[in-house]
């Protein structure tokens, strides 16, 4: 049984494998995913998309996470819940990903239920 309303989801996540198992998992959740593989085109779908959460990992090929996150902030506003997903987990990694206006950072591997835990009811 779901734990959550339905949320509409943006995964953003250059590594394909790592990218379609949180989009499957979000699924059996009874969330509407939407993804991306590099910081462009997750600002570019978000603007049409406009999601409830955006999953961002940090280490994408094009621009990094935090300007993702600030850039997504910036045309969606505080009603966006942003996600850290970073295999960086140090307290300065932390900090850095709440002053680029993420709500939360998880350290990968993450653990399902720790991602479904962060999820907004």
């Amino acid at each position: 049984m779901p734990r959550h309303r339905p949320l509409e989801i943006l995964i953003v996540e250059d590594n394909a494998d790592a990218r379609d198992t949180l989009r499957l998992l979000l699924e059996l959740e009874g969330h509407r995913v939407r993804v991306a593989g590099t910081g462009g085109q997750a600002v570019e779908l978000a603007a049409g998309a406009r999601p409830d959460v955006a999953l961002v990992d940090i280490g994408l090929p094009d621009v990094d996470g935090y300007e993702v996150a600030r850039r997504l902030r910036a045309k969606l506003g505080a009603g966006l819940f942003l996600v850290a997903l970073t295999g960086y987990g140090q307290p300065d990694d932390r900090r850095l990903a709440l002053e680029a206006g993420f709500d939360t950072h998880l350290v990968k591997p993450v653990d399902p239920d720790d991602l479904l835990e962060v999820l907004p009811q």
